[in-house]
């Protein structure tokens, strides 16, 4: 993990140096060179970044930020954020963001539990501040930006106050084995888990190649998910690699395709269901798409339909990632290894990347032939330390260093990973066992589906039922008796839909994935 080996005058060991700090010495190698489009269009060059990010970081270190500490955003996808984010590393201090799109209780649980000790609040989330701060006691609230218009007080302008500070970096050991951060999970099933990540690790991405860039010119990433999440990361590659960011508020497909065209992108990262959305845009055809050079997809199951529609739409440029924040990155499946999708009409998440194991077992923990489904288990050096004060949670899934995904896998004789599902999603019906991603698959062949997702929903004896909430495609209206039958023929009748639900759209989790309990409360109600 140790990238820089001088000599530490003190200590007389080589020195480790943090994500965050390797991130502010490329800025501020090249202080000319654009670093940052906010979503309004203005752009910052790299040495202003980083000045205003050195004097933020000697700011909270002097409003007691350090080591032991806790930095919560409550932020959108800015360039403060970006900068709060570096700043709050090299002050030693570990990372909370609040995701957008979960209630007031819930990010005040979280507020609570992290021990926060600064929150951090911009523009863009001016108005969740005015929920929250009522449900929250927090040493110091402070703005990133003047803060808001609408006479309401938050806090004091950060920013403002840390103008006479000095724009270099503070002197702050960081060890690898300091907290870097607490990420959440998605909050689909109740109140969300810290997951708790070390400096080591973090660093240790900074070598992983995800990403373009080198002798086709520096990328040019599109943020236009949360950066709380993986466009936080990638954008965290992009500046070290001394590329641009630009930034979106959301995702909407229409305005991710202009910003591709208009800003020359090359990096965009999206889960599943947004790439549908892309590929469903009336703009698709006649938007020049010619500076891609890597779609990075993952998150959730990827269709086989729609991933060979993409390859015809983009070109050979998908990287299909397979990880979560408690093992950051398993699998990857390059952009020639894609031709395999037309093998068994399943899409592979890839071979595991160097340094990661993975053993499919069965619910007793023994080990699983080639071929059989089983839990998915990982092995390395980059697995979560653990659930941030829940040793109940991390002793159920983190055995001899090894960590139980709750995926639900197999591995083809060639040593391609595939998944089926998530344990906790299999719906258990008459008969046997439902993998829901499975249906999902098939349905989207279906002429009339544009999306769907397929989710169980119980009775009042507890037995399950399969629902599916489906997106007509333009001019279509599929029939209950009529997906059934497209499903029996070719699966077989334990796999077809009870329910049908028609919808304008899937509702999809603060990390962009499909919202099954939401589907599921309202199946319910």
């Amino acid at each position: 993990m140790v990238a820089d080996h001088r000599e530490d005058a003190a200590a007389g060991e080589p020195e480790f140096v943090s994500g965050p700090a390797l991130i502010l010495r490329s800025l501020a190698a090249d202080p000319g060179r654009p670093a940052v489009v906010t979503a309004d269009g203005v752009r910052i060059a790299s040495g202003e970044f980083a000045a205003a990010t050195y004097r933020l970081a000697h700011e909270l270190i002097a409003r007691g930020a350090t080591r032991g500490t806790t930095v919560t955003l409550l932020t959108g996808n800015t360039a403060e954020a970006l900068g709060a984010r570096y700043a709050a590393g090299l002050a030693g201090a570990r990372l909370v963001t609040l995701y957008d799109g979960m209630s007031a209780p819930v990010l005040a649980e979280i507020t609570a539990s992290v021990d926060t000790a600064v929150l951090l609040v911009d523009a863009e989330r001016y108005a969740s501040a005015a929920e929250l701060l009522p449900l929250v006691d927090v040493p110091a609230v402070l703005t990133l930006g003047p803060g808001p218009d609408s006479g309401v007080a938050i806090g004091e302008d950060v920013l403002a106050a840390s103008a006479g500070r000095p724009a270099e970096p503070p002197d702050v050991r960081i060890r690898p084995e300091d907290d870097h951060g607490i990420r959440h999970t998605g909050g689909t099933t109740g109140i969300p888990k810290g997951i708790v990540g070390l400096h080591g690790p973090y660093r240790g991405i900074f070598d992983v190649p995800l990403g373009s860039g080198g002798a086709d010119g520096p990328p040019r990433l599109l943020a236009a998910t949360s950066l709380a999440h993986l466009a936080g990361v990638l954008a965290d590659l992009t500046l070290q690699r001394g590329g641009t960011v630009v930034l979106q508020r959301s995702f909407d497909p229409g305005a991710v395709l202009a910003a591709v065209e208009r800003e020359r992108i090359t990096d965009l990262w999206v889960l599943p269901p947004l790439l549908h959305q892309l590929l469903d845009h009336p703009a698709i055809g006649r938007t020049d798409l010619s500076s891609l050079r890597q779609i990075l997809y993952g998150g959730s199951a990827a269709s086989p339909t729609r991933t060979r529609e993409a390859l015809k739409v983009f070109g050979p440029i998908l990287f299909g990632l397979y990880g979560m924040s408690e093992a950051q990155l398993i699998a990857v499946l390059t952009p020639p290894e894609h031709a395999r999708i037309g093998q068994d009409g399943r899409v592979p998440v890839g071979r595991p990347v160097p340094g990661v194991e993975v053993a499919i077992r069965s619910l007793d923990g023994a080990d699983l032939p080639t071929g059989d489904q089983g839990e998915i288990h990982v092995r390395s050096e980059v697995v979560m330390a653990g659930y941030w004060k829940r040793p109940d949670l991390t002793d159920a899934v983190l055995h001899d260093g090894w960590l139980n995904t709750g995926d639900v896998g197999y591995f083809d004789e060639d040593g391609y990973l595939y998944l089926s599902d998530r344990v906790k999603d299999l719906i258990i019906v008459v008969g046997g066992h439902v993998h829901p991603s499975e249906v999902e698959d098939l349905l989207v062949t279906h002429p009339a589906v544009a999306r769907c997702a397929v989710f169980g929903v119980r009775d009042a004896q507890e037995g399950e039922h399969v629902h599916v909430a489906v997106v007509p495609a333009p001019g279509q209206r599929p029939g209950l008796d009529e997906l059934r039958a497209f499903v029996t023929a070719r699966k077989g009748r334990i796999y077809a839909p009870e329910v049908l639900h028609l919808v304008d759209e899937i509702p999809l989790t603060p990390v962009g994935k499909p919202d099954k309990r939401r589907l599921r409360e309202a199946a319910a109600g």
